[in-house]
């Protein structure tokens, strides 16, 4: 392997030649940020020689330090994702996400180091507070932008990292991890918040092989934590493509809604207006949807978030943020799914 996988592991020279400025770098610092448990996150603070017009700090993206993670990473595809993201579709999208220095991964599918372009100021969004439906109207924007580029696209079918079936990988491991949630969150989550997860394992076949009236890129992981958003709160950058799939775009907007409005009363009034939103936007994409069966999409879709909350909160490393974070994403969602009535679509 010829790419370093941690800071630890990289020399100003190699970062320095990445960045497309060989022999300038001096030297550099790493501080760890961002939440997420996928993957360990660091800005690189650089100091370059003489003047120069190259960045002042970059992001590094690297491989989770616990080996939990990492092994679900291997498992579902998470680093391939991303990776290829980067490589070959993120530049040509028009979604506004960060530059792509510098890409690899190995053949082995966990070993990976993204050189990322540094958002800051804009900052990530937080998912334990919440953010309503008028902060996420540049969510909703970026989502359609996302979802138009390849709307119902043969070439999609084309790209194995993308269109890999973990279907049976799924069906074999929720129906134990849910009661392993169950039982974690059991004094946390009302009684209905907990059988939302039974009613999935119930229809899970149905779930999985439900058709969605379009098929298209979705980011699969759409929430505020994965969000960097500008200082005054009017654009976004969507990050973390870990969960990049070809599937219902409608589930990834209704995932976003979910997840996000702390408020359940304003959460129930946004499903509507929201989806609206998304319409219109896809619209002047050049995308001509038909609202209807979208709806029904959208509608099975608030079923994603919890049934998200699930499977990742059983498969990472277990921090304290990440409890209460894994909590509220289920119950956010479910009590969407419940005023929605999502499992009696299945």
């Amino acid at each position: 392997m010829s790419f370093p996988t941690s800071p630890e592991a990289m020399t100003a020279e190699w970062l320095g030649a990445v960045l497309g400025w060989p022999g300038k770098l001096k030297a550099f610092t790493a501080t760890k940020v961002g939440t997420g448990q996928m993957c360990d996150s660091y800005r690189l603070t650089l100091d370059w020689q003489g003047d120069t017009d190259a960045p002042a700090t970059v992001i590094a993206k690297c491989p989770s330090h616990d080996a939990a993670s990492r092994n679900i990473a291997k498992l579902t595809g998470t680093y391939v994702k991303e990776v290829s993201w980067y490589r070959e579709l993120a530049a040509a999208s028009g979604v506004p996400a960060p530059h792509c220095h510098y890409h690899a991964i190995a053949d082995e599918e966990v070993d990976f180091i993204l050189i990322l372009s540094d958002l800051a100021p804009a900052r990530q969004g937080d998912q334990l507070a919440g953010l309503g439906l008028a902060g996420l109207v540049p969510c909703i924007e970026a989502a359609a932008s996302l979802h138009a580029h390849l709307w119902n696209d043969p070439h999609l079918a084309q790209l194995p990292w993308l269109a890999r079936d973990n279907g049976e990988l799924v069906r074999a491991l929720f129906p134990e991890l849910y009661l392993g949630f169950r039982e974690r969150y059991a004094a946390r989550l009302a009684s209905e918040i907990l059988d939302i997860g039974a009613g999935i394992v119930a229809k899970l076949d149905a779930y999985l092989a439900r058709e969605p009236a379009a098929r298209t890129l979705v980011h699969g992981d759409l929430r505020i934590d994965n969000i960097l958003f500008a200082p005054d709160g009017d654009a976004c950058w969507l990050v973390d493509w870990q969960t990049l799939g070809r599937g219902s775009s409608a589930a990834d907007l209704a995932y976003l809604v979910g997840t996000s409005i702390a408020d359940p009363f304003e959460r129930a009034a946004a499903d509507r207006p929201a989806f609206d939103h998304w319409i219109a936007a896809l619209r002047r994409h050049g995308v001509d949807p038909d609202p209807a069966p979208l709806w029904d999409d959208y509608r099975v879709g608030a079923l994603s978030g919890y049934f998200m909350a699930v499977f990742a909160s059983m498969n990472v490393e277990r921090t304290e943020r990440g409890d209460e974070m894994f909590a509220v994403m289920a119950e956010r969602p479910a009590r969407q799914a419940l005023a929605l009535e999502s499992l009696e679509l299945l």
